[in-house]
């Protein structure tokens, strides 16, 4: 009776307050628009075959023997990636945790997580043709091997499991973390060795994360569409034949179809790993450590782990810092040497450098602000409020995280190019800079609302009701209060925003136009055409960009941050 009593009032409170309402009802047209109607019109086209209801759009597709080749290599490269990903991440957050480290080998850790968030998805594939190709300077020029094939399934899997491992790393070092070490030592004590504890103890506290991990790869894996399009050679994944399908073979619907395809295993794995594997995780540790971990310093586990871990980062900066040395070389494959800066003159000159980075910056710099405030709003909305469509919103805005951008790309060419559900409404957008923006707005959502709904959950609602006692409205709560608590949040997502905005391309390549040039479909045309020098000197600038973008936030987090004495308590 309470509890209905309660609802009641806040429905009332709700109703009373304009500003709330209305920015609900914009939330849910949006999301509805812009994530919900473009999938939905894959699933009508898909099932909708010659304007009549039904499998045969599926059953032409699943009769392509490309089709089906390409969702078992999809999947094989999946399942692979994630399992090495998350070995080899388990590995350096095991060590850098339970290791006791020099401060030499830290940084290299440090480096290593750091530069997949600033770098485009597919610098790597970049490194791995230039460094192993048959005009590599490894392969040719200094092992002198002419017959090697860097191109296809290993290549994929080698240069997926080198951008997403720092991803399982990330995510299995706070686990790790957190699990009490009394529980460890308590085995010690009663004569496990260092393998028996591990075994029996800190791996069975750590498998769902771990299945966690693996997950995450597995659909970051399955959706990448850069790494596979430049180094996969013939080998196909979903991705690159939903690509191909459009501009390749100019069809729509199977395009649709395929795209339904790949989306059903995404969602899949996001629902396990969403629903299941993240409520396990948070059950099986035991918070906060009650005191500090006894730090390993036996030389012979530290000599070897610390060895290896070393040299698998260092071989990753080493792919990184080819990219930046690649843009200075005279002739791709014949002259290395003297080094020289032609390809960053003619990436201004002939190339129309200077438009590329302007609409790339331009588009990602809108895009961030708006981001980063709806994640905020939506966060608000979901921990703060109580109304009935509250489920929706959280809902459909996290929807988009297992959504890949390939697939997003079709939704949005079927649903806007000839209108909303072919009225002509809305058509206007398709084909100009806004839509992209929008794009770019709906990937980078998930990522700031994850952060928001952390961030507000551990603000007492006491201090927002006080505001509402005093006279203030819902905005101005929100604005003057809300906001100003959960500000670093709203800074590192902005910062987030435009990084994940602006190194973006499977989303973006079906949607741009010669009206807009983007740097990463610059540095993906020039490296499909052999042109490795200047794709090099497109990605290094690109990099700097977005370096500079997480430093300058830092800074700023650092001086305008959360206040001192917020800190301190």
């Amino acid at each position: 009776m309470a509890r209905g009593q309660s609802a009641a009032l806040d429905r009332k409170k709700l109703m009373a307050d304009p500003i709330m309402v209305t920015t609900i009802v914009v939330l849910i047209t949006f999301l509805t628009l812009f994530i919900l109607y473009p999938l939905a019109i894959l699933l009508v086209d898909s099932f909708v075959g010659d304007g009549k209801f039904g499998l045969s759009i599926f059953k032409r597709i699943f009769a392509m023997p490309s089709f089906t080749r390409a969702i078992t290599n999809t999947l094989k490269v999946g399942f692979l990636v994630g399992i090495l990903s998350a070995l080899i991440g388990l590995l350096f957050a095991y060590v850098e945790v339970y290791v006791r480290m020099n401060k030499f080998v830290g940084g290299l850790f440090k480096v290593v997580s750091m530069l997949p968030v600033v770098s485009p998805p597919f610098v790597l594939s970049l490194s791995m043709i230039m460094l192993f190709g048959k005009a590599g300077i490894i392969t040719r020029f200094l092992l002198h091997i002419y017959d090697n094939n860097v191109y296809g399934f290993w290549g994929i899997v080698v240069v997926q499991t080198l951008t997403f491992f720092p991803v399982c790393y990330m995510m299995l070092k706070g686990l790790l973390k957190n699990i009490d070490p009394s529980l460890e030592e308590a085995a010690r004590d009663m004569g496990a060795g260092r393998w028996k504890v591990f075994a029996d103890v800190t791996l069975p506290l750590m498998l769902p994360g771990l299945g966690n991990a693996f997950l995450v790869t597995f659909i970051e894996s399955i959706a990448d569409f850069a790494n596979p399009m430049l180094i996969g050679g013939s080998y196909d994944t979903l991705a690159t034949t939903i690509y191909l399908q459009i501009t390749g073979a100019y069809d729509k619907a199977g395009a649709a179809a395929m795209a339904v395809v790949l989306l059903c295993i995404t969602l899949a794995m996001f629902a396990v790993q969403k629903y299941y594997l993240e409520a396990k995780t948070a059950a099986t540790l035991t918070g906060k450590a009650s005191r500090g971990r006894m730090l390993i310093e036996d030389k012979s586990v530290k000599i070897p782990l610390t060895i290896f871990c070393s040299l698998a980062a260092a071989f990753v900066i080493m792919m990184y810092i080819c990219v930046p040395i690649g843009a200075l070389f005279p002739t791709w494959g014949y002259k290395f040497f003297p080094l020289t800066g032609k390809w960053f003159n003619q990436v201004f000159t002939r190339y129309h450098g200077f438009k590329a980075f302007k609409d790339s910056f331009v588009l990602s710099f809108i895009s961030a602000p708006i981001t980063a405030l709806l994640s905020m709003i939506i966060s608000y909305l979901v921990v703060k409020r109580k109304f009935k469509s509250k489920g929706f919103i959280e809902a459909v805005s996290m929807l988009a995280m297992a959504v890949p951008g390939t697939v997003l790309g079709v939704g949005y060419i079927r649903g806007f190019s000839g209108g909303i559900f072919h009225t002509g409404f809305l058509q206007g957008i398709y084909g100009t800079g806004l839509i992209l923006v929008i794009v770019f707005v709906v990937r980078s959502l998930p990522t700031g609302t994850r952060s928001g709904i952390s961030a507000l959950r551990q603000i007492d609602k006491s201090i927002e009701e006080s505001a509402y006692d005093m006279g203030a409205d819902s905005f101005k709560v929100f604005m003057t209060v809300t906001l100003p608590l959960i500000k670093d949040s709203f800074l590192s997502g902005l910062v987030t925003a435009f990084v994940r905005s602006i190194t973006a391309i499977s989303a973006i390549i079906l949607l741009v136009t010669p009206s807009y040039l983007l740097i990463t479909v610059q540095i993906n045309e020039f490296a499909e055409k052999g042109a490795y020098s200047l794709a090099c000197a497109f990605a290094t600038i690109l990099i700097i960009i977005t370096y500079s973008a997480v430093l300058l936030m830092n800074l700023f987090i650092k001086h305008f941050g959360t206040s001192k004495t917020m800190k301190e308590d």
